[in-house]
């Protein structure tokens, strides 16, 4: 497919009109710009959609719940903006594969990272707003996080995926999950991949920047795949 025909592809999911030079920046992995010759890469668009994202979401939450304290509504918004959550919402809409990626990146399941999908997706929040202005990316936001949201349970297992999972097994009578994580790469750009096992009903992966996150990953895959069994 034509990259400027891909591009108008995901603007026309995303519903915004959106510059396709600034969505090809939003959409450029460091490793990519780093093999093409140290051309602008993402993460400053990702830096201001990071702050777009959590003031749409804190003013959405605020205005919508007016019964919530304060911590109540910070679980919520933790829940919707956390890099297991935006990776959810970037996947949802097939993001990854729009993700201009450098070839180590590639060669080692870069498209469906959890960090890589966040964060492409803040740049794209942040694209849309330079190019479509503060309501437009406003919209944007609410769409994306609306699925989120309208799942209560949700709250808690994006916040704590494996006390939810072990909380889960426990009600199915399942056994405790078993973790195991493996790391590839060097010091400054290792890549962890975390298994989880529930006894015999559940294997699920996640891969992360760090153990934490990883074994959060695989937690949360497993959670969706008990649930939806429960």
């Amino acid at each position: 497919m034509d990259g400027a025909v891909s591009l108008a592809t995901l603007a026309q999911k995303l519903k915004v009109d959106i510059d396709l030079e600034l969505l090809t920046l939003a959409l450029t992995h460091r490793s990519y710009a780093y093999e093409h010759g140290g051309i602008p890469h993402n993460e400053r668009l990702e830096f201001l959609g990071d702050s777009v994202l959590g003031q749409a979401v804190t003013v959405m939450l605020y205005t919508q719940h007016p019964l919530l304290d304060e911590g109540a509504l910070a679980k919520r918004r933790a829940s919707v903006v956390s890099t297991v959550a935006l990776a959810e919402v970037a996947r949802r809409i097939g993001l990854g594969q729009y993700v201009l990626l450098g070839r180590g990146e590639e060669q080692t399941g870069g498209r469906n990272k959890e960090s890589i999908l966040a964060d492409t997706t803040e740049a794209v929040i942040g694209a849309t707003y330079l190019s479509a202005g503060p309501a437009a990316a406003t919209d944007l936001v609410l769409r994306l996080v609306e699925p989120l949201l309208a799942d209560p349970e949700r709250y808690g297992a994006a916040m704590d995926p494996k006390t939810s999972l072990q909380e889960l097994a426990a009600r199915l009578a399942a056994p405790a999950p078993v973790y195991s994580v493996v790391s590839v790469g060097p010091d400054h750009n290792r890549e962890f991949t975390a298994t989880v096992l529930v006894g015999e009903i559940a294997t699920e992966t996640g891969v992360g920047t760090s153990k934490k996150h990883a074994e959060m990953a695989a937690a949360l895959a497993a959670w969706r795949t008990l649930s939806a069994r429960a």
